[in-house]
């Protein structure tokens, strides 16, 4: 197979982001560029992503994304060889932003459009640098796969490329929207996670620390779901009762750095024990040789420490693969590192399982 080029589109949500890929041979694949338009700073103003306002950053955003992420590497649209683009999930305003985009440049370039599941795409952030991706099949399958993320949380198998199974997933609110919710509370910035991360890593256990305890979810039950719901909910009624008790408001109280620090480092190692605790034990069950993170979440730094620290200890020389930050979030790097590896199964002849672990049953 000639070296093609793919030209990826990511709007799933609120990031407009544009990539060149380039699947060399039969195994290997090279980025060239990468552009996002992040929209954080609007969606600072209501402490989430509005549907309606995403939807119109993109189409103001989303040509100027793709010529700069062309203009970088001074090329022309024709030189592409395929265009591929975000489906799903996510926010149908934003995607029909990104996937009629990609439709019209299919249309008038007459190229080839590759559809990319965005759950999938999260996982193959894991291969971006791996060099030879398809000849690594027999020393990292099966794998265990933790996908984490504002609207998404969830653990697959990953038997082969292409070839999956959904372990378990959330039964009510992401990790990621748990993070975002209590940094609500606590009156902290938005996002969520890197805000409680930067303040729960200022806590210093002392022998006169506060000694606050939530719940962990679901960490013992049987099946590998997950449920973050009733956890912000206590850390609101915590915050209530130690301001009751200290006979204060909640805005006195969280004006205290070192209680908010307490507090955002007990949430978030309450969501970390509960996503280690999970994939462990899926890894055990499974006999994975390999365990992989995907998603916003994942660019937490703790939770990458405490995974690292576990792994050791389950699987013999363990293969842990996490995405660098950057690659965590949404991004159209990995939309196109998807679809070439898309194409270079075809060409080789395997099989490819069309994902379906968006679906809320399992597989």
């Amino acid at each position: 197979m000639k070296n093609k080029k793919i030209l990826a589109i990511e709007t799933s949500c609120d990031e407009t982001a544009a990539a060149v890929v380039e699947c060399e041979g039969f195994k290997n694949v090279k980025v060239l560029s990468s552009v996002v338009y992040s929209q954080i700073k609007m969606h600072k103003i209501t402490r989430g992503v509005v549907p309606e306002v995403a939807s119109r950053a993109h189409i103001e955003k989303i040509i100027p994304v793709i010529k700069k992420a062309v203009k970088d590497l001074k090329v022309i649209l024709k030189d592409f060889d395929t265009i591929a683009v975000t489906v799903g999930p996510g926010l149908i305003g934003s995607l029909l932003v990104g996937i009629d985009t990609a439709k019209t440049l299919s249309f008038v370039l007459n190229k080839p459009l590759i559809p990319i599941n965005h759950i999938e795409a999260h996982i193959y952030a894991n291969f971006v640098g791996k060099s030879k991706i398809l000849g690594l099949k027999s020393k990292i399958f099966p794998a265990v796969v933790l996908i984490v993320s504002g609207g998404h949380t969830q653990l697959v198998l990953m038997r082969g490329h292409g070839n999956y199974k959904l372990l378990g997933s959330t039964i009510d609110d992401a990790a990621g929207e748990a993070f975002d919710k209590v940094a609500s509370i606590l009156g902290l910035g938005y996002p969520g996670g890197p805000s409680i991360s930067k303040i729960a890593g200022t806590y210093k256990r002392k022998p006169k620390s506060y000694k606050l305890r939530l719940p962990r979810p679901m960490i013992d039950s049987s099946d590998f779901d997950f449920s973050f719901s009733g956890l912000k909910t206590a850390v609101l009624y915590l915050v209530r009762n130690l301001a009751k008790d200290k006979g204060v408001t909640i805005e006195s109280l969280l004006n205290n750095h070192r209680i908010t620090a307490a507090i955002a480092f007990e949430f978030q190692q309450a969501v970390v024990d509960v996503l280690a605790e999970k994939t462990i034990k899926a890894a055990r069950v499974y006999k994975a040789k390999t365990v992989m993170l995907g998603g916003g979440v994942a660019a937490n730094q703790h939770l990458r420490k405490i995974l690292k620290q576990k792994i050791k200890k389950i699987i013999p020389r363990p293969n842990l693969f996490i995405p660098a930050p950057d690659l965590c979030t949404d991004n159209a790097v990995v939309i196109g590192v998807c679809a070439c590896c898309k194409l270079i199964c075809e060409k080789n002849k395997n099989n490819w399982q069309e994902a379906r672990i968006n679906l809320k049953s399992k597989i």
